[in-house]
C-alpha cells in the first residue's frame, strides 16, 4: 500500500507549523510509526529542530530538479528511531525561481515522491512546508494526500484559513492536486486563560466541526526551548503538558487514519475532508480578550 503524504501548511508565519511537524512526526514515530519527514522551508527550522546539521547539498533542491529524482541518497537518519529526515538548506530558497521554470513546474516534488511512497518503506510522509503559498508549499499540496493546518488562536489565525482554502480549491479544480483534502486543522498557542483563544477555537468548531482536531496545543516555554537544544518535546520534557497534547495529537491523526482506510472507496467528498472556502468566513469575537 503507497505511503499516504501529509503537507503541514499555513501561509502565516508564527503558527506552530514546524513546532507541530516535528513534534507530530516524533510522536508517531513514539508510537511505533515508520516516518518520514521533508524539510521545504529554507529556514531549514525543522532539521536543526532534530539535531542536524544544515548541510549544503543534502536538501531535496536538486531532486525537484532532477530528470531521475532519488530521495532514498539523501535521507537522514535522527536521534529519534524510526523517524527519518530530509534536510533543507539555505540553497532551497532557489527552488522558488528554479522549479518555476521547470516543466511541471506543479508536479516536481509529486514526481520525486511517487516511488518512495510506492515502496511502502513509511507508514506516513510529513512536508513541512515554508510560510508562503510559493512554489515550493504548492508543490506540497499537489504531492499530498491530506493538508494539516496548524492554526494559532488568534483573530488574524481566522482570517487567513480562507486563503489557504481558496487555493486547495483552485488546485483541486486545475486537476493538479487531485488527491489533495483537509486533513486536520491543529489550534496551536492555545491559552485556557484568556476569551480569545477559547472563541477562536469555537468560531473553527463552529464552522469545520468535522475538521478540526479535540487536541488542542498549548503555549508553552518548553515547546519553544526544545528546538535550541536540537530535540523534539518528548525528548527534551516527556512529562510536560506540550508533550502531553501532542501525543494526544497523534493520537488522533492515527484514529482518523484507521477511520479514512475502513471508509467505503466511493464515500462523498465532504466526508473525505474537502471543505470549501466560502463555509467560511472570518467573524471578530464578540468579547474583549481577558485581562
Amino acid at each position: 500500500m503507497p505511503t499516504p503524504v501529509f503537507a503541514i501548511a499555513n501561509q502565516k508565519g508564527g503558527v506552530g507549523k514546524t513546532t507541530t511537524s516535528v513534534n507530530l512526526a516524533a510522536c508517531l514515530a513514539e508510537r511505533r510509526k515508520r516516518i518520514l519527514l521533508i524539510d521545504l522551508d529554507p529556514q531549514a527550522n525543522a532539521t536543526s529542530g532534530l539535531g542536524i546539521a544544515k548541510t549544503e547539498g543534502a536538501s531535496i533542491y536538486d531532486i525537484l530538479l532532477s530528470d531521475t529524482p532519488d530521495l532514498s541518497a539523501i535521507i537522514q537518519k535522527t536521534g529519534t528511531a524510526r523517524l527519518d529526515l530530509i534536510a533543507s538548506e539555505v540553497d532551497l530558497a532557489g527552488a522558488e525561481i528554479d522549479v518555476a521554470r521547470a516543466d511541471n513546474y506543479l508536479q516536481r516534488l509529486s514526481f520525486a515522491l511517487n516511488p518512495l511512497a510506492a515502496e511502502g518503506r513509511y507508514d506516513a510522509i510529513l512536508l513541512d512546508c515554508p510560510p508562503s503559498l510559493g512554489i515550493l508549499t504548492m508543490n506540497a499540496l499537489c504531492a499530498a494526500d491530506g493538508l494539516i493546518i496548524p492554526m494559532q488562536c488568534e483573530y488574524y489565525a481566522l482570517e487567513g484559513i480562507s486563503v489557504i482554502l481558496n487555493l486547495v480549491n483552485k488546485l483541486r479544480d486545475s486537476g493538479a492536486a487531485t488527491r489533495l483534502g483537509i486533513e486536520g486543522i491543529v489550534m496551536t498557542m492555545y491559552d485556557m486563560r484568556t476569551n480569545l483563544s477559547q472563541q477562536v477555537v469555537a468560531e473553527i468548531r463552529k464552522h469545520f466541526p468535522e475538521q478540526i482536531y479535540e487536541s488542542l496545543i498549548p503555549r508553552s516555554i518548553r515547546l519553544a526551548e526544545a528546538p535550541s537544544h536540537g530535540l523534539s518535546i518528548i525528548a527534551y520534557d516527556p512529562n510536560c503538558t506540550g508533550a502531553a497534547a501532542y501525543r494526544q495529537l497523534a493520537r488522533e491523526f492515527l484514529k482518523r487514519r484507521k477511520a479514512a482506510a475502513e471508509a467505503t472507496p466511493d464515500a462523498p467528498e465532504e466526508e473525505l475532508g474537502v471543505v470549501e472556502a466560502n463555509e467560511f468566513e472570518a467573524t471578530a469575537p464578540e468579547q474583549a480578550d481577558a485581562e
